[in-house]
């Protein structure tokens, strides 16, 4: 039961050898992209084919170096939210 805990930390999920979160939001806001120019404009897909290929393997490299970004990026959704302080105080103070 340990290993299967163990290899799910060590090994975070991954889509196509990227984290799987920076993977999904560069997918999901390329695509839409592509396809609003292409019927707006009429634009060749070739060019925004590139660009997420290109997107992609920039993610693929950072997550070889950061494999937990997807962790990171989710921790820093959770705890980065604006703090009211019960008294005046340089920065944000976690006060209830």
């Amino acid at each position: 039961m340990r290993e299967g805990i163990l290899k799910a930390v060590a090994n975070p999920p991954k889509i196509l050898w990227g984290p799987f979160l920076p993977t999904l939001i560069n997918f999901a806001l390329q695509f839409p992209i592509m396809f609003m120019a292409i019927g707006i404009f009429g634009a060749n897909p070739i060019i925004f084919l590139a660009t997420i290929f290109l997107g992609h393997a920039i993610i693929v490299i950072y997550g070889v170096k950061e494999p937990h970004m997807s962790a990171m990026i989710q921790a820093f959704g959770q705890t980065h939210m604006v703090t009211k302080n019960l008294y005046k105080v340089k920065g944000n103070k976690f006060e209830p």
